[in-house]
């Protein structure tokens, strides 16, 4: 094959890959409940999709600077001074990007140079060791250890540190556990970077979806960390903005001169008027939106006490995120098993846990903002096909 081996030797992302089946038994005109990738049931909030068709409307289709419309890069400042207590300079240390992903991409390019470590977490998103391999690094796997509440103790990640280690990937709130980490959780990793003169991409997709009190805090915030962090953050989860593919990278001046160089030659600029429905989701939360994650907090608390009410099933309320991350140890079967046949068996799809990394094997994560219909009956399918193993 004359295809490069990075492409070779890489593998489907299990998430869209089990979305994207699910999608096609739905097209050849069949029942199915996917519960996989995490994308809520409800529409973008109206007042964001409005203020895009009016700049369709008004001609503003035209490509925009590499680093992103003013207008858009104003609202994301004043959104982290009002949110995070970040006082970013809109000029020079923000860059427009697709969503997470392509943020990611460009971000690991500007870090690492091939044969370079860069440490994530395991389990971690699907995607982080992929991307890592696409650009010549090399992943090392720092374990998120049930027993330790899935956050990463000094002891784990010092160990990991070698000559080569140049970087690390972090999630947080974090897909797939829910975890929101603390100012003490992040400190670990401020000063192993500080020491070791790291960088960290921190992926803050979930920023605005935390639940009973956790608050989040970000890891650019802490001393020493603004000059060596590239934050991704989008509005992909929180705003149900999937399709937008719009996001952004908050990055000291030193780093987001040279994403926005990279943003020049490999897509030239995000497309103007996605901008400015994203700016408008910048301001001040408005009431539909708020509306939307109240009740997604209620769903993440059915879900979760629904499998926990299943016998053999176990999981914790996130802390943030909307996703169910379950225990399946006692049944006595491997994830991707259990996950074939519940789709096979019952047209319900979720996400094995062994496809976030070694230590997400024993798990299934289960997304839980969907309409309460796909809920309820998802959830008594999973009962049953449970029922029916024993």
């Amino acid at each position: 094959m004359i295809l490069s081996k990075r492409v070779l030797n890489s593998s489907f992302s299990a998430t869209v890959g089990i979305a994207d089946k699910a999608q096609f038994i739905r097209e050849q005109g069949k029942a199915v409940y996917d519960f996989s990738a995490g994308r809520a049931f409800e529409p973008t909030p109206s007042y964001i999709a409005q203020a895009t068709m009016d700049a369709i409307t008004a001609g503003d289709t035209h490509q925009t600077m590499a680093k992103g419309k003013t207008f858009y890069r104003n609202a994301i400042a004043d959104k982290l001074i009002r949110d995070n207590g970040i006082e970013a300079n809109p000029e020079t240390e923000i860059v427009a990007t697709m969503g997470c992903k392509q943020g990611l991409t460009i971000g690991l390019i500007a870090s690492i140079n091939p044969g370079d470590e860069v440490i994530v977490e395991d389990p971690c998103f699907v995607s982080y060791k992929q991307t890592i391999q696409y650009v010549g690094g090399k992943v090392v796997e720092v374990p998120l250890r049930a027993e330790n509440n899935f956050r990463w103790t000094k002891k784990d990640l010092s160990k990991a540190i070698t000559a080569k280690t140049k970087a690390i990937i972090m999630c947080s709130p974090h897909n797939p556990t829910g975890v929101v980490h603390t100012r003490d959780d992040l400190q670990i990793v401020a000063d192993i970077a500080i020491k070791n003169n790291l960088i960290v991409l921190t992926d803050e997709v979930y920023e605005r979806v935390v639940w009973k009190g956790h608050h989040h805090t970000n890891l650019a915030s802490l001393p020493g960390m603004k000059e060596r962090t590239i934050t991704l953050m989008s509005f992909t989860k929180s705003f149900s903005m999937g399709g937008w593919r719009i996001g952004f990278i908050y990055a000291c001046e030193t780093i987001a001169k040279e994403l926005e160089k990279l943003q020049q030659h490999l897509i030239t600029s995000v497309n103007s008027f996605v901008q400015i429905g994203a700016a408008i989701a910048c301001g001040e939360p408005q009431k539909e939106v708020l509306d939307y994650w109240l009740e997604w907090e209620k769903k993440v608390n059915y879900c979760t006490e629904y499998l926990n009410d299943i016998p053999g099933l176990s999981c914790h309320t996130p802390e943030g995120g909307f996703y169910a991350w379950t225990n399946i140890s006692e049944l006595q079967i491997d994830s991707l098993s259990f996950t074939e046949q519940l789709l096979d068996q019952e047209s319900v799809a979720i996400v094995h846990g062994s496809s976030f990394g070694k230590y997400g094997e024993n798990y299934v994560r289960f997304t839980c903002v969907k309409s309460w219909e796909e809920l309820e009956e998802g959830l008594n399918r999973i009962k049953k096909f449970i029922n029916n193993l024993s």
